[in-house]
């Protein structure tokens, strides 16, 4: 009789390489699978470890075009901020994750799929609403949130101790007093020394980006073009240095935004599960790419229907951050912001210094801005006298609740 096959989100770290060997030891034929989403790993170290771990087989996969392409340029289009701060580096990444891992798991025709995500967090409810939307019949296994595996495992010595008893190799690393996430868009620095909110980060924590003191203190001006929203271009203007493909750009920006100090954002935020949780987070490329997009827009897009994607950026972002990118409601939301870059396309030139973004200059195919119109000096076809009657009508009302404000603030009328 065949062992059930499990399909494993595994990183090679402690949690995952137990979680395997747990697996195994309890009848599963476990696939390991690896998502390279541009953390700075040695892939194959982690293959061979899966391997000798008890994997019978282990997946590779180089997902970071996909990621940027089909889920960061989407974000970036939709000026997705969660809470007005967070770019949301690993909301976006977990549902990139789990959709490759439901292809593996139809592949190998497996009924089960694992992951190594605690239930306090955000992230088992990204990976598991994926797998659920993906495939309805997938049942999954979260040993985190599992009676038994968490009677068996109660602390960081427990783990230690059953990977030392099974040959599990860990690193004689001293392990870092907070946790950390990265992929190509961010890094993420949270838990241990960071739970205190007063806490003040030291420097040598953050590793994409430099601190403003340390900045170069000479300007950078990026000539950023878009397409539909999209950035499709990054030209550096004080070097000639030109990047064109999704994942070139993005490394560059990336590289470029950290040696300005771009992108580091310290917050208290709240997760979906209903904790409030601190994260430092370093995104310098998205940071610049959201500011310069922003200032497209501005020359580029409709007044009413940029107000009206502004009112739902907020549950845009609600929705990313919570997990839903496979709901209906997302369909909907992406197609409007789709809709929305319809033409918002051009150039913007950004000033970078010392952590601050200048937008500079602007220009587009479709631009509607009519400098004529918009003269002081010149009449440039607006007749002025048509302003009278705008302000009668939109007075009204107002005069109309000239009636409540007499009563509320008396002294403005002469009474007391």
């Amino acid at each position: 009789m065949s062992k059930p096959k499990v399909v494993l989100a595994y990183s090679g770290g402690l949690d995952t390489s137990v979680i395997l060997k747990w697996l195994e030891q309890k009848g599963y034929d476990v696939v390991a699978y690896v998502a390279n989403i541009g953390q700075n790993e040695d892939f194959e170290e982690i293959r061979q470890k899966a391997l000798k771990t008890g994997a019978s087989k282990v997946y590779v996969e180089d997902i970071r075009e996909e990621f940027i392409t089909d889920f960061v340029f989407p974000a970036i289009q939709g000026n997705a901020v969660y809470e007005g701060r967070y770019l949301m580096g690993t909301s976006l990444a977990r549902p990139t994750i789990a959709k490759k891992h439901i292809e593996i798991a139809y592949k190998e025709g497996a009924e089960y799929v694992s992951h190594g995500a605690t239930g306090k967090g955000n992230d088992q409810v990204r990976f598991e609403l994926t797998f659920y939307a993906l495939n309805p019949e997938i049942k999954v296994i979260a040993p985190w949130k599992d009676r038994e595996f968490l009677n068996q495992f109660q602390g960081r010595t427990d783990l230690l101790n059953y990977a030392e008893k099974h040959g599990i190799p860990v690193k004689a690393t001293l392990k870092k007093p907070y946790s950390e996430d990265e992929n190509i868009m961010h890094i993420s620095h949270e838990a241990g020394i960071l739970e205190d909110p007063m806490l003040r980060p030291t420097e040598d924590m953050f590793t994409l980006t430099k601190s403003p003191k340390d900045a170069p203190d000479k300007e950078t001006v990026l000539e950023i073009e878009f397409k539909d929203g999209i950035p499709v271009k990054v030209t550096n203007l004080n070097d000639g240095t030109v990047k064109q493909t999704p994942l070139e750009l993005f490394l560059y920006m990336n590289k470029i935004g950290g040696e300005n100090a771009i992108g580091r954002v310290d917050m208290v935020e709240n997760r979906y599960v209903g904790i409030k949780s601190r994260g430092v987070y370093e995104t310098p490329g998205v940071t610049v790419l959201m500011a310069a997009h922003r200032d497209l827009e501005g020359i580029a897009m409709d007044r009413e229907v940029m107000r009206l994607r502004d009112m739902l950026m907020p549950k845009f972002a609600e929705l990313i951050y919570n997990g839903y990118w496979f709901a209906p409601e997302m369909e909907f939301m992406l197609s409007m912001i789709r809709k929305s870059q319809e033409g918002v396309d051009g150039t913007v030139l950004v000033s970078l210094y010392k952590g601050n973004i200048t937008s500079i200059g602007r220009k587009s195919p479709n631009s509607l801005y009519n400098q004529d119109l918009s003269s002081m000096d010149i009449a440039g076809g607006f007749n002025q006298e048509d302003s009278r009657g705008f302000i009668n009508i939109n007075a009204v009302r107002l005069k109309a609740h000239h009636v409540i404000l007499k009563k509320r603030m008396p002294h403005l009328f002469g009474g007391k």
